[in-house]
């Protein structure tokens, strides 16, 4: 059985969930959701930009509940949109819920009639007498209506989205090129979310350990950038796998933890030693973000 994870180190992590930790969210919400109407929302009327154009939801009926990388995506169809034919002589598109659940958020189905909790932002309540309530206790999350597809200005991020890890669009040989062109730290790269949609700090460590890659490489050749394209889609297929990472604060939508922590090899254990090799792990600052990597197995 593998050793825990440092939990002394792990105490002072937070993290945003990344791509596992939003989808196995998804596939939770998809079934509940899909198909029921928005009868009434509220939300926090404490100043903040991430929530806004909620009062679209009235009305609306949730066609789907999808993802692109760090988001939820909820496709609204129903009378509360007062969309026609633009001036180019095309439909407008309809309406979206997106939702980000920042650092502390966490998506529950409760019953309508439940008191609001005490970090509850946003309630969606729903034509079969439940709530969706999003507790968000330090108020990074995002809860926005927009028109289907237009993220600009208020959500650049999702705007420049890169191909999704997980499907045919994300090329092998796409992603080396892209790599070639830069001499950004090649994590700095994988986080920035235009190179590949979804990985942040856990899943970034992660991959580039087992392509052993030095997190601050700039220059990163062909047959090492197939190695890590290959390294993150089978990490975060197995994190998937296990419904995500939880630390501290990731919740699914029935309160469950994810499952992946255990099988983590570098990310969160500083200063132990590595699965591979047993050298000494270390812990840096790299693009803001702590950073943990093996000195030996990954050289720059």
């Amino acid at each position: 059985m593998r050793p825990a994870v440092d939990q002394v180190a792990l105490a002072t992590l937070r993290t945003v969930p990344e791509l596992p930790e939003v989808e196995s969210v998804r596939r939770q919400l998809a079934p509940e959701l899909t198909g029921r109407r928005v009868v009434e929302v509220w939300w926090d009327p404490h100043p903040h930009a991430r929530i806004s154009g909620l009062e679209q939801a009235a009305g609306q009926v949730i066609r789907s509940v999808g993802r692109r990388g760090k988001f939820l995506l909820c496709p609204l169809d129903g009378p509360g949109f007062a969309g026609g034919i633009g001036a180019s002589g095309a439909r407008d598109a309809g309406l979206e819920l997106v939702l980000h659940l920042g650092m502390t958020g966490a998506l529950r189905l409760v019953d309508a009639t439940e008191p609001t909790g005490a970090h509850e932002r946003v309630g969606f309540d729903l034509d079969d007498g439940r709530r969706l309530a999003f507790n968000d206790p330090r108020r990074f999350g995002r809860a926005s209506v927009v028109v289907a597809g237009r993220y600009l200005p208020d959500i650049p991020t999702l705007a420049v989205l890169g191909p999704e890890p997980l499907s045919p669009d994300f090329d092998p040989e796409r992603f080396a090129a892209q790599l070639a062109r830069t001499r950004a730290p090649v994590k700095a790269r994988l986080l920035d979310q235009r190179l590949v949609a979804g990985v942040g700090n856990i899943y970034a460590d992660e991959s580039l350990w087992r392509a052993r890659i030095h997190p601050a490489s700039r220059r990163v050749g062909r047959s090492r950038a197939l190695a890590l394209h290959a390294a993150v889609r089978d990490v975060l297929a197995a994190a998937v796998e296990r419904e995500g990472t939880t630390f501290r604060d990731y919740q699914l939508v029935n309160g469950a933890s994810g499952r992946y922590l255990s099988e983590l090899d570098v990310y969160g254990r500083g200063g132990l030693e590595c699965r591979r090799c047993t050298a000494t792990l270390r812990r840096i600052v790299l693009a803001q973000r702590g950073t943990t990597y093996c000195p030996s197995c990954q050289r720059i």
